[in-house]
C-alpha cells in the first residue's frame, strides 16, 4: 500500500471535512476571493458559462462552487426517448450490474445491496445497468434528472469519506459502498430508478431541491425518509441536487427497461448529453 493510500485510512475524515465546510463559507473578501481565484487557475474553471461570471461577486467559496450556469449552457438531448447524463465530469464506469455486483475499477467491485443499504432495494436492479460519474473541482456541481421521476424515499447512509479521485477508486476496495452517501429512489414509467450522491474527503456536502441540505449533518445510523404521496415529481433534465464541493453520482436502472451506451473510462461528460435509451415497452 502506498503512503498516499495509507494516509486515507489514517486521516480524521469528518473533522477535516467539517473544517473544509467552514472554510468554504468564510465571507471575508480577500480570503474567499483568493480561494476562488486559486481554484479557477489551478483547475481551469470556465467562468464564461456561469450565470454570474464575476468571481469576486460570490458571497463565499461554496456559492462559487455551486454556481448556476447561463440559460442554454446545457441542453437535453433532443430525442425524448434518451436517458440523459446527470452531471458534468468524467465517466468512472458504465456497465451491467453482474450478479448483483457493480464494477469499480480493475480487480475491484462492490455489491448493489451494500451501496443501497438493503438487499430488498437492490433486488430490482439485479442484472440491470449502472453509471458512475466523477465530478472534479473544475466542474459544474449540480446534478440533473436523467429521466422523469417521482421521489419515493431517501436513505442517508453513514460511512467514511475516502477520496473519490481516480487514484483512490483504483486503490481502495468497495469505496463507494463505504463512503457517506444519500440514496434517492424514484419511480418512473419504466420502473424504479436510483440516484446515489456519494460524499468524499473534504467534499461531502449534499443538498437536494426537495429538502435542502442533507449532508451534513453526518449520520451515525441509516436515516430513511418516506416521500411517497408528497407529489415530488422532477422532470427529465431538471436539477435534483447539488454537491457542496464535488464528488460522485451513481445511477442504477433495472434490467430490460433501459440500455446504456458504451463509454470509455474517464470520458468527459456534460449534463444533458445522451447516456442511453429507454427501451420500448411490451
Amino acid at each position: 500500500m502506498s503512503p498516499k493510500v495509507a494516509l486515507q485510512y489514517l486521516l480524521p475524515h469528518r473533522l477535516l471535512t467539517r473544517l473544509a465546510y467552514g472554510v468554504a463559507r468564510v465571507r471575508v473578501g480577500w480570503f474567499k476571493d483568493w480561494l476562488i481565484r486559486l481554484v479557477i487557475r489551478r483547475f481551469g474553471v470556465d467562468m464564461t458559462e456561469a450565470a454570474n461570471p464575476d468571481p469576486r461577486s460570490y458571497l463565499h467559496f461554496n456559492a462559487f462552487f455551486t454556481r448556476e450556469l447561463k440559460p442554454g449552457a446545457r441542453r437535453p438531448d433532443p430525442d425524448p426517448s434518451t436517458l440523459l447524463m446527470p452531471a458534468d465530469g468524467k465517466v468512472s464506469q458504465v456497465g451491467r450490474i453482474a450478479g448483483g455486483r457493480i464494477f469499480q475499477a480493475k480487480g475491484r467491485d462492490y455489491s448493489a445491496a451494500e451501496l443501497l443499504g438493503s438487499e430488498a432495494m437492490a433486488a430490482p436492479y439485479a442484472d440491470g445497468w449502472f453509471a458512475n460519474v466523477y465530478l472534479s473541482p473544475r466542474d459544474y456541481h449540480r446534478v440533473h434528472m436523467p429521466w422523469d421521476g417521482e421521489l419515493q424515499e431517501t436513505l442517508h447512509v453513514p460511512g467514511r469519506l475516502f477520496t473519490v479521485a481516480p487514484w483512490g477508486v483504483r486503490a481502495i476496495p468497495r469505496l463507494f459502498a463505504r463512503n457517506e452517501r444519500l440514496v434517492c429512489h424514484f419511480g418512473t414509467e419504466f420502473g424504479p430508478m436510483c440516484v446515489v450522491m456519494v460524499g468524499a474527503l473534504l467534499v461531502s456536502g449534499v443538498e437536494t431541491v426537495w429538502n435542502g441540505e442533507e449532508i451534513p449533518p453526518y449520520a451515525h445510523r441509516p436515516v430513511r425518509r418516506d416521500w411517497r404521496g408528497q407529489g415530488i415529481r422532477l422532470a427529465r433534465f431538471a436539477e435534483m441536487a447539488r454537491f457542496n464541493y464535488g464528488s460522485t453520482v451513481i445511477l442504477l436502472f433495472p434490467r430490460g427497461a433501459v440500455e446504456l451506451d458504451g463509454f470509455d473510462s474517464e470520458a468527459p461528460t456534460r449534463v444533458g448529453q445522451r447516456l442511453g435509451q429507454v427501451l420500448p415497452r411490451g
